[in-house]
Order: C-alpha cells, then sequence, then structure tokens
C-alpha cells in the first residue's frame, strides 16, 4: 500500500550508483552492500561506463538499473563525475525516463552510497536515506 510518493510501505528505497567506470560502480555497490549486513540489503544497481564497455555515462543504463531498484519507495542516485550529474540530471528532467520518486544525491561517492544504502536496508525512508549519504560530506578521516 504507498502513502505518497517515495514512501511505499513496506518496500526500501533503491540505490542506483552512477560512474564512468563500470568496474568502479560495480564495485562500491558490493562494498556498500557488504557493509549494510549483506542478507537483507535495499536494492541497489551499478550503472557504470557505456554500453559498449568503455567510459563515460549513459542515460540508458541509468535508466534501467533504477527500473530493477524501483519497488516504490523512491530512488536514490549518487553519482562520481561531472558529466554523470549531467546525465542524471537531464534524465531527471525529460521526467518519463526514471521512475517518479528519483532524486540526484549530493554525496561523497563511497561513503555516501555506503551511508545511503546502510540507511534504505535499515528501512529509512527518502528523504532519509537521501540525509544520511550527504551526510557523508562530514565524514572525518583524520
Amino acid at each position: 500500500m504507498s502513502t505518497a510518493p517515495g514512501k511505499e510501505v513496506g518496500k526500501p528505497v533503491g540505490i542506483v550508483l552512477v560512474s564512468h567506470s563500470k568496474e568502479v560502480a560495480e564495485s562500491v555497490a558490493r562494498l556498500a552492500e557488504g557493509l549494510a549486513g549483506g542478507g537483507g540489503t535495499a536494492p541497489v544497481a551499478a550503472a557504470g561506463g557505456t554500453e559498449d564497455g568503455g567510459l563515460g555515462t549513459s542515460s540508458e543504463l541509468i535508466a534501467a538499473a533504477a527500473a530493477r531498484v524501483d519497488g516504490g519507495a523512491g530512488i536514490a542516485v549518487l553519482v562520481d563525475l561531472g558529466s554523470a550529474v549531467l546525465t542524471v540530471k537531464a534524465l531527471l528532467a525529460e521526467g518519463d525516463e526514471l521512475p517518479e520518486a528519483t532524486r540526484l544525491v549530493d554525496a561523497p561517492f563511497v561513503e555516501g552510497a555506503v551511508a545511503a544504502v546502510v540507511s534504505a536496508s535499515a528501512g529509512a525512508d527518502l528523504d532519509a536515506v537521501v540525509a544520511a549519504a550527504s551526510e557523508a560530506y562530514a565524514y572525518r578521516k583524520v
């Protein structure tokens, strides 16, 4: 039963990780899923590189990844570099390429992905997942 867009009851928020490299996107997805506890994690999809395996971003791969993780509770999209941001913004502007409750998240790619997957796996709603990922900018390493 849906309560509002991005608020599907009992469904986790989906996470899409967009990188210029297929290997980077897939590795960060595995890392985030592993740190979230493995078994009952939120759906995560990597959208890395181009259709022919090269470096870059692909609107088709991003849209397909979003469709795979869409359970109705919203989708948080994290990106690695500038043109990935532009590609996701263009998809959001088109309005029909991505599920309705899809949000581009301003967060560091690796730390933000881990925070997003952990919070989504714990049952957080889309706003809380976005906030957790965004707060990863404050993580101190020294």
